[in-house]
């Protein structure tokens, strides 16, 4: 058990029999009032963020997860599927959990899944949420020409990539050519060599 002043950014509690992570929080105390913790919490199950505000003495249930790195194996639009290289282990997550992350995921990417086994459940471990890595290399499909001599303009044209994401690419990038983009914004970053 945990008390709610001792809960700190990225402590993950049960609320109502669902697992949480405090995103935020700030901690007020009232001349001869008790304490009370406003929590900024993310929903491991939905994803959902809430806002929250809890006497000092309120109690919850702390849970253990587990991260683990492991590899993206492939998706059939209802789940992902992922593998531990070091032990084989093969588990699931649904696609709504993955949203637009999906899109930069490639065959063999590593990732960081989040794990939480609920005791009340016999079953596997519960997948709550999957980090990709903050920028992945991908191939340009299709694209205007690339043109000669405009390498040093900061002037860009549309291109669409292997995953089918639509980025601004320099002029002088073709088909074929590799780039690095940033998954949190789904911007350009930098030309790759091969």
């Amino acid at each position: 058990m945990v008390s709610a002043t001792e809960l700190k950014a990225g402590t993950t509690f049960l609320l109502d029999g669902r697992p949480y992570q405090v995103v935020k929080f700030s901690h007020s105390k009232i001349a001869r009032g008790g304490a009370t913790v406003r929590l900024s919490l993310r929903n491991l199950i939905t994803g959902s963020l809430e806002e929250k505000t809890f006497n000092g003495t309120h109690k919850f249930d702390e849970i253990s997860t587990t991260k683990r790195s492991m590899q993206y194996l492939f998706s059939d639009g209802e789940v992902a599927s992922f593998i531990d290289p070091q032990t084989f282990e093969q588990v699931e997550a649904p696609s709504k959990l993955l949203e637009e992350s999906l899109l930069y995921l490639k065959e063999g990417g590593q990732v960081s899944v989040l794990m939480w086994q609920d005791p009340e459940a016999s079953s596997e471990p519960a997948v709550l949420s999957v980090e990709i890595p903050p920028n992945v290399v991908l191939s340009i499909k299709e694209t205007a020409p690339g043109v000669k001599g405009n390498s040093a303009t900061n002037v860009f044209k549309p291109a669409k990539l292997e995953n089918g994401l639509e980025v601004k690419v320099p002029l002088f990038m073709k088909v074929g050519d590799r780039v690095r983009v940033d998954t949190r914004s789904g911007e350009y970053i930098e030309r790759v060599s091969s």
